[in-house]
């Protein structure tokens, strides 16, 4: 059996992968992919690896290949219980919100990564602070589920990452969140290692 192996683009959705494993203290290896050549840190045509041609991409310890953040970051909740909110729907719950992030919350930004213009970026702007808002009336505590953060939180944090990069404005619950996150040695230890630490994603 083989260690877990993450592939990741410094900044990228794949941080909150790379925050999961740190944060369930799983034994697992990175490699940083160019996602504009498509290209390993090593040298190979990340391609070959996954036909996608986009992060995250993991290695299970059984040489099977997982995408796609949602899958991902379930399955490390599944072996790590500790990362995902409690409760008979508290699978069914982070679900939700890791849907929510993912296909309405990341894809919001897209304007401000791929040089749209600028109604385009306002527009993208209003839209990620509304989905902030709307993510903010059903936290149950300083994280979406709680005290305790989940890979939900994980992804979340991401996004807040990239407002504070296109200077976004969120809402307090989602600032102090952004902030707890950057107290925890999960996350600092994931942004050492992709080279973002103290820096703007």
């Amino acid at each position: 059996m083989s260690r877990l192996k993450l592939y990741y683009a410094p900044g990228a959705c794949s941080l909150a992968d790379h925050i999961a494993l740190h944060e369930a203290g799983a034994q697992f290896d990175i490699e940083r992919v160019d996602i504009r050549t498509h290209t390993t840190e090593s040298g190979v045509d990340f391609r070959t690896i996954s036909v996608k041609g986009y992060v995250p991409a993991l290695i299970l310890a059984d040489g099977q290949l997982l995408t796609e953040n949602i899958a991902v970051l379930d399955h490390l909740a599944a072996l790590h219980p500790q990362l995902a909110p409690t409760g008979p729907l508290g699978r069914t719950r982070m679900l939700e919100a890791l849907a929510t992030i993912s296909t309405e919350l990341h894809r919001a930004f897209k304007p401000m990564w791929h040089g749209g213009s600028e109604r385009e970026r306002a527009q993208a702007n209003e839209t990620v602070t509304g989905l902030l808002v709307l993510l903010s009336a059903g936290m149950k505590g300083t994280f979406l589920f709680g005290k305790d953060p989940t890979v939900a939180d994980f992804y979340l944090f991401v996004m807040l990452l990239w407002a504070e990069r296109f200077d976004v404005e969120v809402p307090e619950p989602m600032a102090e969140l952004r902030t707890k996150m950057r107290e925890r040695p999960a996350v600092a230890a994931a942004m050492a290692a992709e080279g973002l630490a103290g820096l703007k994603v």
